[in-house]
């Protein structure tokens, strides 16, 4: 076992980011994939509060960086997730360095089968040094022209990194996107960012409850669909695109 190492990425904050990468890894962890999701975005924590680990973590990634502690001692498994488990960001302060991120991801890479890497938003240090260890990236953007615009800059700096697979999720798509939005249809998205789509997650208020409380979302629940669709393109499927 040799874990892919998928980056989660975003332009700007506000798309969903982190939820996405929860719910991917829930899914492929539903799919007995072992998975570990790190979390980059110092000082704006939330996956522990989106995977249910919340309370339960006593090591951040910050402290296995610095070498205050094993890489070991800050995974904590999800009790909403089977197969996920999690390493959260501090609360506050904290730098990623390249070096230290690719050495802690080589020596968790023989333990699981995905590695996913949720970057904070931007093209900071966190995205750099993520970009550094990672075979493939999910750029996460929602419709909107700043997002898009951003997303494009982001999709551009990924490929100069040398990453070959970089997939385009837009996330927060509803009925009235397009109808009253300066945004025309999904093919300006795409053509705006330039990155191949892969999934099309759409806006939802039970997800928002469930992540705010910890809690998985309820089977047959619109987003957990896409979410457990998009596992399995990730692994290869082919999984036609359904839009809902």
């Amino acid at each position: 076992m040799k874990a892919k190492v998928i980056m989660i990425a975003s332009g700007k904050g506000g798309t969903g980011k982190s939820t996405v990468s929860v719910l991917l890894g829930g899914c492929l962890g539903a799919r007995k994939k072992k998975v570990l999701l790190i979390e980059l975005d110092s000082g704006l924590r939330s996956v522990d509060i989106i995977s249910g680990v919340y309370g339960k973590t006593i090591y951040d990634i910050q402290d296995v960086l610095c070498g205050r502690c094993e890489g070991g001692k800050a995974v904590v498994e999800s009790p909403v997730y089977p197969g996920l488990s999690v390493i959260s960001a501090p609360y506050e302060g904290g730098e990623v360095r390249p070096e230290r991120l690719k050495k802690m991801v080589e020596a968790m890479r023989p333990y699981f089968d995905y590695i996913l890497l949720d970057t904070a938003a931007g093209l900071g240090a966190p995205f750099q040094a993520a970009a550094g260890v990672s075979s493939m990236a999910l750029l996460v953007i929602t419709p909107d022209p700043v997002t898009l615009r951003d997303g494009g800059i982001v999709c551009q700096h990924l490929r100069d990194a040398g990453i070959a697979e970089i997939r385009l999720v837009i996330n927060r798509l509803n009925l009235l996107t397009f109808r009253k939005g300066p945004i025309r249809d999904l093919d300006e998205c795409i053509d705006t960012v330039g990155a191949q789509l892969i999934a099309v997650m759409p806006e939802s208020m039970l997800l928002q409850k469930a992540a705010a409380a910890g809690e998985p979302l309820p089977a047959g629940e619109a987003f957990l669909q896409t979410a457990q669709n998009l596992a399995g393109r990730v692994m290869g499927e082919q999984i036609p695109l359904a839009i809902r």
